[in-house]
């Protein structure tokens, strides 16, 4: 999930500021206008260092390496605010360990910022309407992972030919992140649904 410098074209690395950029006003701003965020500091400081940490912890596996990633816990519980947790995340990786590019931060928090967002969608909806919550994290980790894969490839593939092999075997050695990522995020909803579903948002907006 992590790309590296020099890997990517000037053109695909000034698109993923640009769109990274933009996304990151889009849901700062959204998120100050629905809640305070400094009351979410907290949670977000403890989701952020999750991902931090997960995501350091990875495993050589031929071209590339598979490590947990946590996208689709950040998503259901921090919401908007998981794109802003992904990227300061990502940020303290790549200038603390060389863990991903410098120049292609934009486009590796695209590729874990918008699967993140699109599962908190999804588990709002399917949760407004009686849906498992359990399911509903299964589903929201693995497809989280799945599509995060997914966009790793077609950057990779738009990137060069010669990246066409790198991309399957990524997209190939992630199937198991992704089961593992919904048992987790599913297994983290119920116990925070149990013990503490405030930090939940979508209790907040029942």
């Amino acid at each position: 999930m992590h790309i590296s410098d020099g890997v990517l074209s000037p053109a695909v690395i000034t698109a993923g500021w640009a769109i990274t950029i933009l996304l990151l006003l889009a849901t700062l701003w959204w998120s100050k206008k629905n809640s305070d965020i400094s009351e979410d500091i907290p949670k977000i400081s403890v989701m952020t260092g999750a991902f931090f940490v997960a995501s350091l912890i990875h495993v050589s596996i031929g071209p590339t390496s598979i490590h947990l990633v946590l996208n689709g816990l950040l998503g259901v519980v921090l919401g908007t605010l998981a794109y802003p947790a992904i990227f300061i995340g990502l940020v303290l990786q790549a200038l603390l360990f060389q863990h991903g590019g410098i120049t292609s931060i934009g486009i590796n928090v695209i590729n874990m910022g918008i699967p993140a967002l699109i599962v908190y969608w999804i588990f709002k909806k399917g949760y407004s309407a009686g849906i498992s919550p359990s399911i509903l994290g299964t589903i929201s980790g693995s497809m989280a992972a799945l599509l995060s894969a997914l966009m790793l490839a077609i950057v990779l593939i738009s990137t060069g030919e010669e990246f066409t092999e790198v991309a399957y075997a990524a997209a190939a050695a992630n199937v198991p992140i992704m089961i593992i990522e919904g048992i987790l995020t599913g297994s983290v909803v119920t116990f925070l649904l149990k013990v503490r579903p405030e930090l939940l948002p979508i209790k907040k907006e029942k």
